[in-house]
């Protein structure tokens, strides 16, 4: 490909020769940087060039007495890869229709069984929200091992507690100990395990919010 060259226009009134040269610059300069886009490494460049009667000329292409009038290096970085959580839908239509983060939900998933929807723990907590058996059945779950089912249960009853206390810490403090323990100390429980697991929680939330930002 030839270079694109081209000379300044010498009637301006308004605008100074030089500042049309310059500006003329930064047109190319601009459509030189679009085109690296394109690129993943890649180099700009604007060469300047004076004519023998003294008058300039900008080009995209060096040449013999052109110098450099402006470069820049373009890097281009690498796009993240799409994050995706497991049973993301499940979350998302439970947390919609509970007026509640999905990445609330998803935290306290991570926290209490690590996507695994067969988790019981050793009080007989069931499945990916560990929902205890009076639980479930109050909240209409009919099968709890199934994802989805559990999720919109143990999402409705996160959805409650949060609007109990309003407060997030409360609400998961609550959700791991019950809620007559909360209501006793006034707030979060003095018990390791309780503040433990607000903490954890917490800090997936923040982590699985800052994936959707």
């Amino acid at each position: 490909m030839g270079s694109s060259v081209a000379a300044f226009p010498r009637a301006v009134d308004a605008v100074p020769p030089r500042a049309c040269a310059a500006l003329y610059a930064l047109a190319l300069f601009v459509l030189a940087l679009a085109c690296l886009a394109f690129a993943p490494t890649a180099e700009a460049q604007i060469w300047i060039v004076t004519e023998s009667d003294g008058s300039e000329r900008f080009t995209t292409e060096p040449e013999p007495g052109a110098r450099v009038f402006v470069r820049t290096r373009y890097t281009a970085s690498p796009r993240p890869a799409a994050v995706t959580v497991p049973y993301g839908d499940s979350i998302l239509s439970a947390a919609a229709d509970s007026g509640v983060e999905p990445a609330l939900v998803t935290a306290v998933i991570a926290a209490e069984s690590n996507f695994d929807p067969r988790a019981m723990s050793a009080k007989g907590a069931q499945g990916l929200m560990q929902l205890m058996p009076a639980t479930a059945s109050d909240l209409g779950v009919r099968d709890v091992w199934d994802p989805d089912q559990n999720i919109r249960g143990g999402t409705e009853h996160l959805a409650r507690l949060l609007g109990k206390y309003d407060d997030v810490s409360l609400a998961l403090a609550a959700y791991n100990a019950g809620e007559g323990t909360v209501d006793r100390h006034g707030g979060v429980p003095p018990f390791q395990e309780t503040q433990q697991y607000v903490q954890k929680v917490l800090g997936y939330y923040r982590s699985y919010r800052g994936l959707n930002n």
